[in-house]
């Protein structure tokens, strides 16, 4: 006599379970943020300068009017701009150059490979150091060498070209980052439609232009917005090198709030700075997603 005994049905785990076990994670990254960006928010609305601690109370928006009326307030944006557009075409068009370089088959190519990506592991205090003592000293450095050697009078990089100087220095330390995202893009391009492409005729030039940069649109979108993000918050190259001068010539946003917290002990006018900086990279992050998400959709 069969008997069609009922199956027991599988226990299904609660979906609540999951959520519960990732909230204390959830609740420390939240507070993490959150906690940071609310002590910025109430100091930038109270009166609250270390020099002078008798002076309290409600300030409303006297902070923020003050950072922004700051003698050194329109050079430092128009110096975190610079830098930033700077450094993003130096290591975009930079990388994508090296990655094309080394992407064929050579002796020595794994070698390359890690003597090029090396420099993005140096810390940035370190890689403001090396610039500043080996290869930018105006009496011993590596560049001023080269220019006695050609007769010419060395230059004194960080008086004479300060912003410049930051700028190599801080392209110099992302390029690896560029030219390793570049490199794995790069390594899943459809090798039939290049050997194609060979076969009807094209030179490398058409490739280039109609296969290799088509291919590489998502990783230089990625690219820009990762660096955009991290890059207006330079600090150590500046303050190890040019201290944000001669004057302000060298000056960036994150800078000008080191100036107000540290040197003016300002805590109130530094906070309405940072909160002015979060929303500068919110608004830069806020295209530079639209734009990668364009980039994905194709």
């Amino acid at each position: 006599m069969n008997r069609h005994l009922p199956q027991p049905h599988a226990r299904q785990p609660s979906r609540w379970l999951p959520r519960l076990l990732l909230t204390p994670a959830v609740a420390t990254l939240f507070l993490w943020m959150i906690v940071p960006l609310l002590m910025s928010i109430y100091f930038s609305l109270i009166r609250y300068n270390l020099l002078q601690p008798d002076v309290t109370g409600f300030a409303g928006l006297d902070n923020f009017e003050y950072f922004i009326t700051d003698p050194s307030f329109s050079t430092a944006v128009l110096n975190t701009l610079l830098l930033l557009g700077s450094v993003i075409a130096i290591t975009v068009v930079l990388g994508v150059a090296l990655a094309l370089l080394i992407n064929e088959p050579f002796a020595g190519r794994g070698l390359v490979r890690v003597l090029l990506i090396s420099p993005f592991f140096v810390m940035p205090t370190v890689n403001a150091l090396l610039w500043k003592n080996m290869m930018m000293n105006p009496i011993y450095g590596v560049l001023a060498q080269v220019w006695i050697f050609f007769g010419l009078t060395p230059v004194d990089w960080l008086t004479d070209w300060p912003l410049l100087s930051v700028i190599i220095m801080v392209a110099w330390q992302w390029l690896p980052f560029a030219t390793l995202i570049f490199m794995t893009a790069l390594q899943s391009m459809n090798r039939e439609q290049l050997e194609a492409s060979r076969m009807d005729g094209a030179n490398y030039g058409q490739q280039l232009r109609y296969l290799y940069l088509p291919h590489l649109g998502r990783s230089v979108a990625v690219v820009v917005m990762i660096e955009l993000i991290f890059l207006l918050s330079v600090f150590a190259e500046i303050y190890t090198t040019t201290g944000g001068g001669p004057g302000d010539a060298s000056t960036n946003v994150a800078f000008l709030i080191f100036k107000q917290a540290l040197l003016n002990f300002d805590a109130g006018v530094a906070s309405a700075g940072a909160l002015f900086a979060v929303v500068l990279a919110n608004i830069a992050a806020v295209f530079m997603i639209r734009m990668v998400g364009k980039n994905l959709d194709k």
